[in-house]
């Protein structure tokens, strides 16, 4: 990814030329229906919507990957609030890209957000925004090499994780005090030599860190131990290949998953198995995230790959309304 991102384009691509076929509905799958595109964001000045949290009155914050900017939307659409703009870098080095690159997001009971920055320097972290939106906050310094993206808050423990896709790891991060440490890592996490983007998407669920791997197309879950600490790896779905970050439908494991090379939604049942429910003729243009709230589906999409000479990006956000059948 960069404002032109072809040199990641590629390798992405690469890895998508072939999906897996969709599989059948069940009678217990969610619904998803009424997709609409409620805001359209502006690709020349790097609005390009990375990942996404969600305010009590249902308006997204999203993150500007190449604006390096933090933003509110309401849920009928209208022009982004600017809640932040996070520092420029003289001269990022930030793996696999070169440009500095706001990543991750997650919000806090009093407002408070938390965002990943990826630049190659000594910027790359975790920084903190007041509710109301102000002065970003570096909260905690992660090694250069590193590319923070997908990041989840724990606030009863007082930490985040956060997916870092280049090292293949992923990191437990003090709020208040401490200094970041790794605390899971393995082949499965890591990226491959084809697609130098591993972990990616990152939540907090049932006991559990889920992460995505977009080189390897899978959903994993990793089990807290004794202590927090992270126990065995496991592949929970296979062959979503481009995922990218993905959501929760409600208390059991299945979930919607951004497909982002074939500008895809998924619906990943708890047995692995999963299905189409939202394409590219529904609005989505390389979809990046995916958020639940009761009735309403929110899917950020970035427009990060095209053809300049042919097509136009739509970098955009689209709702749809989801309904959870019972068996």
């Amino acid at each position: 990814m960069s404002r032109r991102p072809r040199l990641a384009a590629v390798a992405v691509a690469t890895a998508a030329l072939a999906l897996l076929a969709a599989g059948p509905a069940s009678a217990g799958d969610p619904t998803v229906s009424d997709p609409r595109v409620v805001a359209h964001f502006d690709f020349a000045t790097g609005q390009t919507p990375e990942n996404i949290a969600l305010e009590p009155d249902g308006s997204a914050d999203l993150t500007f990957a190449f604006a390096r900017q933090v933003v509110r939307v309401g849920k009928h659409g209208g022009v982004p609030k600017v809640l932040a703009t996070l520092p420029e870098v003289a001269n990022p080095q930030t793996p696999n890209i070169g440009a500095a690159i706001v990543t991750g997001i997650a919000r806090a009971h009093d407002g408070t957000l938390y965002v990943a920055y990826a630049t190659g320097t000594e910027e790359t972290g975790i920084w903190r925004i007041a509710g109301g939106g102000g002065a970003p906050e570096q909260i905690a310094q992660l090694p250069a090499d590193a590319f923070p993206n997908g990041i989840a808050l724990d606030e009863k423990c007082g930490t985040i994780y956060a997916a870092d896709s280049a090292r293949g790891e992923v990191w437990r991060i003090p709020v208040d005090d401490g200094d970041p440490t790794v605390w899971a890592s393995g082949a499965a996490l890591a990226p491959s030599a084809d697609l130098p983007f591993g972990a990616n998407g990152l939540k907090l669920h049932d006991g559990a860190v889920w992460v995505s791997n977009t080189a390897q197309g899978t959903l994993l879950r990793i089990p807290f131990g004794q202590d927090r600490t992270a126990g065995p790896v496991e592949t929970r779905a296979t062959g979503l290949d481009g995922i990218d970050d993905f959501a929760f439908t409600g208390h059991g494991d299945t979930a919607l998953a951004a497909l982002n090379t074939s500008s895809l939604l998924e619906l990943v049942r708890p047995d692995g198995s999963h299905r189409t429910v939202l394409t590219e003729t529904d609005g989505l243009d390389n979809p990046t995230s995916v958020a639940v709230r009761a009735k309403t589906v929110y899917v950020p999409s970035a427009a990060y790959f095209f053809d300049p000479a042919t097509e136009t990006p739509d970098p955009n956000l689209l709702l749809a309304r989801i309904s959870r059948n019972k068996l």
